[in-house]
């Protein structure tokens, strides 16, 4: 009975509930797709039929590739089209697609690759997870080529987690989520066959996590970004030694008596 009710308190606690408002994780995957911080969608990550594997107890790896097959309902919804009200922008613009248990699994996933470190949140803490939510749902180019990247990486994730230890990605414990975080963390030379399908989509899916991170206010902070903070009083103007790069430069490409207005 004791561990019956353990187990109901670790599934509660795997439950990932956003605390953001839509608006807000649309602002957030906007910012998202701006940002020079995510590069071009990947490449060679589509659906394909899955293969049958020979796997043993504990720890033990897929011995051939497998790779999930998924039939995904398209994306109907038109986007904010080509004169967006940027002023009142709409509260549901399209459905969300992940489920709980994604969100969930995206969270677990996101906070191992940006834990908590003292005062700095971790990943899911910003609501990371609610932006991924955003991004594979939106129906643009961009989004929809990642929407199967990421969520086969997903399912191929909670697949592998079943096959070794038979149980979902987020209830197996620690060391069990290393052996399969180590095994696709890197599409390295070194990298078994088997895994390099997911390398790459793994790699997507943690450079959608590390920039929607960075897009935050608190990831902004912790890499030391200032931008975008208002001026109290007036305006100091360029510092003394600023000036002075200046006016090198405007001597040495021979524009100094162009650079400054003629006082009356």
């Amino acid at each position: 009975m004791a561990k019956e009710q353990n187990n109901t308190v670790d599934q509660h606690q795997m439950q990932y509930k956003s605390g953001i408002t839509r608006r807000d994780s649309l602002k957030l995957m906007m910012a998202l797709a701006a940002s020079a911080l995510l590069p071009a969608a990947l490449t060679g990550c589509d659906s394909a039929p899955v293969s049958k594997t020979d796997v043993g107890a504990g720890v033990a790896k897929a011995s051939t590739e497998h790779w999930p097959d998924l039939k995904l309902s398209p994306i109907t919804a038109t986007g904010y089209g080509k004169d967006p009200n940027l002023i009142l922008p709409p509260e549901s613009p399209w459905p969300l697609t992940l489920t709980q248990a994604q969100l969930s699994l995206v969270a677990v996933l996101s906070d191992i690759l940006v834990p908590r470190e003292g005062s700095v949140p971790s990943a899911s803490e910003v609501h990371v997870p609610a932006v991924v939510d955003e991004w594979v749902s939106a129906p643009y180019e961009r989004q929809q080529q990642d929407r199967v990247t990421i969520l086969s990486a997903l399912a191929w994730i909670d697949d592998e987690a079943q096959m070794r230890f038979d149980k979902t990605f987020v209830a197996l414990d620690k060391t069990q989520k290393k052996a399969i975080m180590d095994d696709i963390a890197y599409d390295r030379a070194e990298t078994p066959a088997q895994f390099k399908r997911i390398a790459t989509a793994f790699s997507r899916f943690r450079s959608l996590v590390l920039a929607a991170f960075f897009c935050t206010p608190e990831g902004t902070k912790d890499i030391g970004y200032v931008g975008n903070v208002p001026i109290g009083g007036d305006y100091p103007g360029p510092t003394k030694e600023a000036y002075e790069h200046l006016e090198k430069v405007l001597a040495d490409l021979g524009l100094t008596e162009y650079a400054y207005p003629i006082q009356a």
